[in-house]
């Protein structure tokens, strides 16, 4: 089943459109979308379409991916529809358009484990060269905004502050694995303003912390929440690489997208805006235990099982993110937790 047609999903996007967000602007415009089969591009390219359905707002949308048939599955109720583009094509090489672009989300990029394993320069690359060939392209366009969903990571090592805000800094050592994606991450910020200052391109920053929710990526991605879920629909046990004291606070990704149309809609050109749900820090080995409780069914059991191999994962402990900026655009998040992991499994399913 075309994942926009289910009923957790449909019920998220009735949500996200009935928010206090001025989708309005939207009415008419082209948006592009670069990376829209992730989750958090996926989810975004949906709200459009169903603005489109229920409201006749006439967007187009361009989704700009590299695996064409990657997308026509994940998108296959929209092919037929005239307002629904695929461009298949790397963000890396120049990217050639020649009818009108307003809004471009550029969320090309690989974050998880597995891809910093395996393909650092692929994520340097997208981050680096595809930001600017992304800007390369707004440079000719009357853009309105290019936002970018860039980590929470750029920070670094944040010391004597127990929230972190956008105008703090941290350090951390550019030769440690991981750094391929936070050093690019802050890198492509910087390409951002400076295609601001040098050509005037608008653009506004998301500094997103961690997200989930229906259409992310599963089964070999190696983040915690991924592979909860992956065991979670699979009926397997989650197995726990570490003691599970680590703590995280999980954002759904329907308030992770409204925060994204806030940002892009009424944020200040040139400004990042920190995005998490502060409101349930919890351990990872609870995020497990609430799972395994929510599907008593599936038999999901908690086990434990020690490893060595941590190197693409951050090695500091967890600040939270001070969203106080995020919240005066008028942003909260509304899904608990609870909600949003049972709604996540179900979408597989």
């Amino acid at each position: 089943m075309f994942i926009y047609d289910k009923a957790v999903v449909k019920a998220d996007m009735d949500d996200l459109i009935s928010r206090d967000i001025p989708f309005e602007k939207l009415k008419g415009k082209t948006v592009l979308v670069t990376g829209a089969t992730g989750m958090l591009a996926y989810y975004f390219t949906l709200t459009l379409m169903h603005l489109n359905k229920e409201k006749d707002y006439g967007i187009k949308v361009l989704a700009l991916v590299r695996s064409k048939g990657k997308a026509e599955a994940k998108f296959a109720g929209f092919l037929e529809d005239e307002n629904f583009e695929i461009i298949a094509q790397d963000v890396c090489t120049p990217i050639d358009y020649e009818g009108d672009i307003h809004y471009i989300f550029h969320a090309a990029g690989a974050a998880s484990p597995y891809f910093i394993k395996n393909d650092p320069t692929g994520i340097i690359a997208a981050n680096t060269q595809g930001t600017v060939n992304i800007l390369e392209l707004a440079r000719k366009k009357n853009i309105i905004n290019v936002v970018y969903p860039s980590t929470r990571e750029i920070y670094g090592k944040v010391e004597e502050v127990d929230f972190v805000k956008e105008t703090d800094m941290g350090v951390f050592d550019p030769l440690e694995a991981r750094s391929c994606y936070p050093e690019s991450k802050r890198m492509a910020e910087t390409i951002l303003k400076s295609y601001l200052v040098q050509y005037g391109v608008p653009f506004t920053v998301l500094r997103i912390a961690h997200s989930y929710g229906p259409g992310m990526i599963i089964g070999n991605d190696g983040r915690v929440m991924a592979d909860f879920i992956t065991n979670a629909v699979n009926s397997a046990d989650i197995v726990m690489k570490s003691d599970g004291l680590a703590e995280r606070a999980f954002c759904y990704v329907s308030d992770a997208v409204a925060a994204i149309f806030l940002v892009m809609l009424k944020g200040e050109n040139g400004e990042a805006y920190n995005l998490a749900n502060e409101t349930e820090p919890m351990a990872i080995r609870d995020v497990a235990k609430m799972i395994s409780e929510l599907f008593p069914e599936r038999n999901i059991n908690v086990v434990y099982e020690q490893s060595d191999d941590t190197s693409g994962y951050c090695n500091y402990k967890r600040k939270g993110l001070n969203t106080e900026k995020l919240e005066a655009l008028g942003w909260k998040p509304v899904v608990k937790l609870k909600d949003g992991l049972k709604s996540t499994v179900l979408s597989f399913d």
